[in-house]
């Protein structure tokens, strides 16, 4: 058998397979049509076949959009959630009746959301939006927008 462009004896060169004659490219040990080894110095007890090793799951990174906001209410400081349909609403407490405009000058606490990947509910502090974190419920991976 002639070389191949790296010197090794023995390498298929190409061309149409010897079973059944489909043009096979070099370097292959079995025909892709018929299986039919293309090298006649090798046996199928010769060829030693690599132990499966199975690849780390890829972790699909997903967008958690806020649904809502905790806010701290301006007249008796109760923690408050407020739905981010009512931005730019004006909005009342329901312990004080303190009303106040929420929109960007509200001091958010955190945001709430469903995990894109579980649908469990998160809470996350505004200080983790923007950034990568993982759900708490099913440790999918996650970017938070607030």
């Amino acid at each position: 058998m002639p070389e191949d462009k790296k010197g090794v004896r023995g390498a298929w060169p190409g061309g149409p397979c010897p079973g059944c004659g489909d043009d096979m490219p070099a370097n292959v040990v079995h025909c892709i049509s018929c299986r039919k080894l293309l090298n006649p110095e090798l046996t199928e007890d010769s060829i030693e076949i690599p132990a499966f090793i199975p690849l780390p799951e890829i972790h699909e990174m997903k967008t958690a959009t806020a649904r809502g906001h905790y806010i701290r209410c301006g007249g008796c400081s109760e923690e408050l959630r407020i739905n981010a349909k009512y931005i730019g609403a004006a909005v009342q407490c329901r312990h004080c009746d303190f009303s106040f405009q929420y929109g960007a000058t509200v001091e958010k606490i955190a945001m709430y959301s469903n995990c894109p990947h579980c649908s469990e509910e998160i809470r996350a502090s505004m200080q983790y939006v923007g950034q990568k974190v993982a759900c708490r419920f099913c440790k999918g991976q996650l970017t938070l927008e607030g």
